[in-house]
């Protein structure tokens, strides 16, 4: 079965993906010589999305939804298992959604520039700085809701790594809402390190509107602790192996929970 899933992946999906990807990439930066906005470039995102999912067989069960308001723009905060994580977001959620992503991304053809032209926020991790939250604020300012994965890589096993916390401060500087969301079972569908991808069913939740209007900006640990551990909720994390009773931590263990 291994090998008909790597010779699926190779043979049928790549190619699939590939063509899904420059036919909705050149209408998506056509688009953007008229529309500046990146909206109608956002539909066309949504299109490749819902096109990988099926092509690939994957099956999103959304729950939560019903807690969102379309009339208000949030930063959404996921945890990340799989290169799916993405498609899988721009599917489910029915907003105008901008990511916060590596700016290696932009170097990919097609999907980069798509990136680039539309609005998208495309972070070089060696040279952060007050001009990353500009930037952010600015997409808000367009009513532009975001999608950030705090962990800032994905989890190889399914754990949910520390989160890092200037990913919440444009949302507690413009006072928005921040709305956890918890993916489950996409790294089942693409491991990380791994080419192949199987068909699969992932579970997205999304969790209750946290409101940051009463909180200060030195809050943003404690705030992505907080929301960290919401999501950890609704994610199939690896079972850790039963410790003996009055066993020390370990120091990956420590660290791993240390502010």
């Amino acid at each position: 079965m291994r090998a008909f899933h790597l010779l699926r992946t190779v043979v049928f999906l790549i190619p699939a993906i590939a063509l899904y990807t420059i036919v909705l990439g050149t209408i998506s930066l056509l688009s953007s010589l008229v529309d500046r906005s990146g909206n109608f470039g956002h539909r066309c995102a949504r299109a490749w999305s819902l096109l990988i999912l099926k092509t690939t067989g994957v099956r999103v069960r959304a729950t939560g939804l019903d807690r969102l308001d379309s009339n208000r723009t949030y930063v959404f905060a996921s945890n990340h298992q799989s290169i799916y994580d993405i498609p899988i977001v721009f599917a489910t959620l029915p907003f105008q959604l901008r990511i916060v992503a590596k700016e290696s991304l932009g170097r990919i053809p097609f999907l980069g520039w798509h990136l680039a032209r539309t609005g998208h926020l495309l972070v070089d991790r060696s040279k952060p700085g007050a001009g990353v939250v500009k930037k952010m604020a600015r997409l808000v300012g367009e009513h532009h809701s975001l999608i950030v994965f705090p962990e800032g890589t994905r989890s190889a096993d399914g754990a949910v790594g520390r989160f890092k916390g200037g990913s919440f401060v444009i949302a507690l500087e413009a006072h928005l809402p921040i709305v956890p969301l918890s993916i489950s079972g996409s790294r089942h569908v693409m491991t990380k390190g791994q080419l192949m991808v199987r068909p699969g069913e992932v579970t997205v939740t999304v969790h209750e509107p946290l409101e940051t209007a009463s909180l200060s900006r030195d809050a943003v640990r404690e705030l992505a602790d907080r929301v960290r551990e919401q999501i950890r909720t609704g994610v199939d994390e690896p079972q850790q192996p039963d410790r003996p009773a009055g066993a020390s931590r370990s120091p990956a263990m420590d660290s791993q929970s240390s502010i």
